[in-house]
């Protein structure tokens, strides 16, 4: 017996899905069955156990293609991802209150939509840390610049200044402990404004582009650029950019929680590891698969080659994975990223109130508001059934349980 399950559709390519003991919403069937009559899919696409809907393409789906892309399968928060180190710390060196340790996170890395949400205005050099203006310079100053000079209209707020910030919505910073009670840190984010800006842009180019084709689609978020083409390749060096910049985000911000961390009341001096875990789950990248050279885009999915090191967060008051990728081949190397919604943000706030979320995150020291009641852990799916479904695409190496969680 295999440890997917294959859906057909007429027209379609196959549709491996790791979904045992969890549920999959009709809206995420229909979704992947118009993706899977694109005609240039490689051989099947693989769903993770996460999978919901989406814009055009379901969360928590790999989509192989040839000879073309899918803007809006990758999605408009490029290169989001996880990022997470281990530290020498022990739960026993954490002080009885954390609440110190989240304010000293919530100084150091600027979150949310309010003035602490960047580091100030577009170009204000002397605003920005150091060590965030000279990434930029060496790193991505100059793409940006050859990106803007094609296509001006791209060159406004939010680029520079939002390198080393969190975001909102799903994004999140942790302090976590692992079944053997190491301090971990933890964080969730991406390609912030400026990803998104290339990724509206280049999602609309797209439907253009087919539109003036006269190309049917089954949804028009399935628009593509083919291979070959003048803005193919324009939105692949688009992308990768993005993809870069929201790495280096990560970075910025992990060793800033580390920094601020240590200057916290009651935090005596402590190290990281070198095994700091860094990946994407919104992107594309060409890859080796059955055979050919192909464009794997992962919407929602952790590359998982064999001994590959990835991130699977719970949520809000739910345990977290680090894994080990099995390279199975049927998944195009590939898991989940999460536990994956199973209700709208819109539902959620509907649905439970502060106290319901305060119950479900006692514990955990984090907000416990109104505003983040479309985080509660119940909007989630359970993330032991999600990894249960995926027991042959990783390997468990460490189990988190969050005790600091702060939201963008």
């Amino acid at each position: 017996m295999s440890d997917h399950e294959l859906f057909t559709a007429p027209g379609a390519a196959p549709i491996k899905a790791w979904v045992r003991g969890v549920p999959i919403e009709d809206e995420a069937r229909t979704q992947l069955e118009n993706a899977a009559r694109m005609p240039f899919i490689h051989r099947h696409i693989a769903v993770m156990p996460d999978v919901h809907k989406g814009i055009g393409a379901t969360v928590g789906s790999v989509i192989p293609t040839i000879g073309a892309i899918i803007p809006a399968a990758v999605g408009v928060d490029i290169g989001c991802g996880m990022c997470a180190v281990r530290t020498s710390l022990n739960a026993s060196d954490l002080p009885e209150s954390l609440r110190a340790v989240r304010e000293a996170i919530e100084h150091a890395v600027p979150h949310g939509r309010t003035e602490h949400g960047g580091h100030g205005d577009r170009g204000a050099w002397h605003d920005l840390p150091p060590r965030v203006a000279n990434l930029w310079k060496e790193h991505l100053g100059s793409g940006y610049a050859e990106i803007c000079a094609k296509y001006p209209k791209l060159d406004r707020g939010n680029s520079v200044n939002h390198l080393g910030t969190l975001g909102t919505g799903n994004h999140f910073i942790e302090v976590c402990l692992d079944e053997a009670g190491q301090v971990w840190f933890m964080l969730h984010s991406g390609s912030r404004g400026v990803g998104n800006r290339f990724g509206e842009f280049f999602i609309s180019m797209a439907r253009d582009d087919v539109r003036k084709a006269g190309v049917d689609l089954p949804d028009r978020d399935l628009a593509y650029f083919t291979e070959g083409t003048e803005h193919f390749a324009d939105y692949t060096a688009a992308v990768g950019w993005a993809q870069a910049y929201a790495r280096i985000n990560r970075q910025v911000m992990l060793e800033n929680v580390v920094a601020a961390v240590a200057k916290a009341p009651g935090i005596k001096p402590f190290t990281c590891t070198v095994e700091a875990v860094n990946c994407h789950h919104n992107y594309v990248d060409q890859e080796q698969h059955f055979g050919k050279t192909c464009w794997v885009t992962r919407k929602g999915a952790v590359r998982a080659g064999l001994g590959d090191m990835g991130i699977i967060p719970g949520s809000m008051g739910a345990r977290s994975y680090i894994v080990r990728g099995k390279g199975n081949p049927e998944s195009f190397c590939s898991c989940s990223h999460g536990a994956g919604r199973v209700m709208s943000r819109t539902k959620a706030k509907k649905q439970f109130t502060v106290e319901d979320h305060a119950k479900a995150t006692a514990g955990v020291e984090c907000r416990k508001d109104a505003d983040v009641i479309d985080e509660t852990p119940m909007a989630y799916k359970d993330i032991d059934a999600v990894m249960a479904a995926q027991s042959d695409l990783v390997e468990v190496v460490h189990t988190l349980k969050q005790v600091v969680c702060v939201k963008g």
